[in-house]
């Protein structure tokens, strides 16, 4: 039996993955602030799959939290086989007027968090030659992004980080997979502010569960970057023939607000 960890377990895509990794029979270690979101979850799985579920909340904002984690696993003899660094949040704004307490915590948990937790659970699993990591990154990741600067940057850094150990992982039995979805019906938008805007307002969203059923099948090939739907695709393959200013304000008009 296999064990997958994974964070921002309590609701949209890390939900839709921790059910995954239930149905396929592994072990999932749930982790995200929510207590409540995670116990719910954790009954589910267990009644539905008969699998075991443990819960560790944690506020992975916080610089102790990956250690903790790591510790605690250890304590519990327990070794991570699939570490899914789901967690992360975005805002919206110009960034001039946008909040830096915010922007200060989405540099801790989609950056600091995300590395701090593979530098954790990455030796042990070249040390067993076995395992896999997946990385969430988002077509974000291809282009710079005005209006969610420090996200789309956020993003840039979990691609190219992703692709790098990738590379030097290549004959240790280890991948590194960075999956990057568009807009997304997961709940990510109310947390970023972003309903009002052009790229999700009056769009019809892949769900959370399309994502997460597609990042599954990456993962466990062991695609180093998996980008979700067809233009989404085509998207993040035609920025990198375009003048970087014509693709900057193209992202601009497609992120201002609807009216």
């Amino acid at each position: 039996m296999k064990t997958a960890l994974i964070t921002g377990a309590s609701s949209g895509i890390g939900l839709e993955l921790a059910r995954i990794f239930a149905r396929e029979k592994h072990r999932v270690v749930l982790v995200a602030r929510n207590r409540k979101a995670l116990e719910q979850l954790q009954q589910e799985l267990q009644q539905q799959h008969g699998i075991e579920a443990l819960v560790l909340p944690a506020d992975l904002g916080q610089r102790e939290a990956p250690q903790q984690l790591f510790e605690e696993l250890q304590r519990r003899g327990i070794a991570v086989d699939y570490l899914i660094n789901n967690a992360g949040f975005g805002d919206f704004g110009f960034f001039a007027e946008t909040e830096w307490t915010k922007e200060e915590q989405m540099l801790d948990v989609n950056i600091r968090t995300l590395t701090h937790l593979t530098k954790l659970f990455l030796p042990g699993m070249v040390q067993r030659r076995s395992g896999r990591i997946m990385q969430l990154a988002s077509t974000a990741a291809f282009q710079p992004g005005p209006l969610m600067a420090v996200y789309y940057a956020t993003k840039a850094y979990v691609l190219s980080f992703s692709e790098a150990i990738a590379n030097e992982l290549q004959g240790t039995g280890v991948t590194v997979t960075a999956l990057c979805p568009g807009p997304t019906a997961s709940g990510f938008q109310d947390a970023a502010a972003l309903n009002d805007s052009k790229l999700v307002k009056g769009k019809k969203l892949p769900t959370s569960a399309e994502v997460a059923e597609y990042g599954y099948r990456a993962f466990m090939q062991g695609e180093t970057v998996a980008v979700h739907g067809l233009m989404n695709s085509l998207m993040a393959q035609s920025v990198r023939f375009a003048p970087r200013r014509m693709v900057t304000a193209l992202v601009r008009r497609m992120s201002e607000r609807a009216h």
